[in-house]
C-alpha cells in the first residue's frame, strides 16, 4: 500500500490497494519529489497523464505491458503522490511540465528510444517533449487529447471557461468542493465506475492544498497570445508534422465532452495515414472504458 503525508494530509491506496499494487518510487525533481512507477523489463514505455487523473489511470496497461516491457507511469508535481507545492512554490505551466518529464527522463538514465503514451494534458506535455527529442521517441499512443490549439470548428466549453476565467467560483468549487476530480467520475467515462475506482481517482486529491494542480491545469490552458502556455502549444502546433506517421497511433473515445471528435479530426486530417481507432461508446476516461481492447491494440503497435 502507498502512504504518504502531503501538506499535512494522510494519502493511501488504503481501500484500492489491490487496483494499485505497484512498488512506489520517487525522484527529486527540480525541487521537488516525484512518485512514478517504473514495472517490468524491456523497451521503455513511458505513460503520462492528464488533469485530473494520476498514473493510477494506466493501471491497466502498466500490469498488461510490464511482461513485455520496462512500464514508466509518473504522477506529475501536485498530482498522484507526487509532491503538492503550492503555486507561489511551483510554476504550474506547461513549460515546467515538460522541463519535469525531461528531467525525470535523464534521472532513470534511459538511452534507448522509448515509447509514449499519453492522455489529456499528457499528450501536449509528451508531445512537446518528443519534439524536442525526436531522436529518443519510438512510438507515440495518442489518446483523447491536443498536440494544437484550439480547432477552428471547436468552441471552448463553458465548463472550463468558468473554471479558467472565474475566480470567486473557481477557487472555492475546485480548490474547496473538489468538482473537477468529482465531476470527471461521472463525466469522463461512458460506464459507471467502481466505488473503489472512483475512490482511486480522487484519492490524492483529498485537501484545499492537494488540489492545485487540478485548478492550474485548467488555468493554464491556452485560449488566447496573452496565456502563458500560448507559445508552447503554438511551437507543437506548427512542428507537429515532424512526427513520423508511422510511429503513431490515435485511439478515441467520442463521448467526451472536451477532446470530441473535432480534436481527432485534426489529428487525422495531419495524419491522414495514421491508424485511428475510435470507440464509439468510450468517453475521456478510455481506459477505464475499454481497458482490455484499447491494452490489446496497444501491445500490437508496441510489438
Amino acid at each position: 500500500m502507498v502512504t504518504r503525508i502531503i501538506n499535512g494530509q494522510m494519502t493511501s491506496t488504503r481501500g484500492f490497494e489491490n487496483l494499485y499494487p505497484f512498488e512506489s518510487h520517487y525522484a527529486r525533481i527540480n525541487g521537488n519529489q516525484m512518485h512514478y512507477v517504473d514495472q517490468g523489463k524491456g523497451a521503455p514505455v513511458l505513460m503520462v497523464h492528464g488533469n485530473p487523473t494520476w498514473s493510477f489511470y494506466f493501471r491497466h496497461l502498466i500490469t498488461g505491458l510490464s511482461h513485455g516491457f520496462r512500464t514508466i507511469a509518473l504522477d506529475h508535481i501536485g498530482c498522484g503522490f507526487s509532491d503538492k507545492p503550492s503555486a507561489k512554490d511551483y510554476d504550474y505551466t506547461l513549460d515546467q511540465r515538460v522541463a519535469d518529464l525531461d528531467a525525470l527522463i535523464r534521472r532513470l538514465d534511459i538511452n534507448e528510444k522509448m515509447s509514449l503514451i499519453v492522455h489529456d494534458w499528457g499528450g501536449m506535455i509528451g508531445l512537446a517533449w518528443a519534439l524536442d527529442n525526436l531522436d529518443r521517441v519510438d512510438k507515440i499512443v495518442i489518446t483523447n487529447t491536443s498536440g494544437f490549439l484550439l480547432p477552428a470548428s471547436k468552441r471552448f466549453p463553458a465548463a472550463l471557461w468558468a473554471v479558467k476565467y472565474l475566480a470567486p467560483f473557481a477557487v472555492p468549487a475546485v480548490l474547496g468542493a473538489n468538482i473537477f476530480a468529482r465531476g470527471a467520475l461521472y463525466l469522463a467515462p461512458k460506464t459507471r465506475l467502481p466505488q473503489s475506482v472512483k475512490k482511486g481517482l480522487v484519492a490524492p486529491y483529498n485537501s484545499w492544498a492537494n488540489r492545485i494542480a487540478t485548478l492550474k491545469f485548467v488555468q493554464d490552458i491556452p485560449v488566447t497570445a496573452k496565456d502563458r502556455s500560448y507559445v508552447r502549444v503554438q511551437k507543437v502546433d506548427q512542428n507537429l508534422s515532424a512526427l513520423d506517421p508511422a510511429q503513431l497511433m490515435f485511439l478515441w473515445g467520442t463521448r467526451d465532452f472536451v477532446f470530441d471528435i473535432h480534436f481527432l479530426e485534426e489529428f487525422k486530417n495531419r495524419f491522414p495515414r495514421t491508424p485511428a481507432h475510435v470507440f464509439e461508446d468510450a468517453g475521456h476516461y478510455l481506459f477505464e472504458d475499454k481497458p482490455g481492447p484499447t491494452l490489446e491494440l496497444i501491445q500490437k503497435f508496441l510489438s
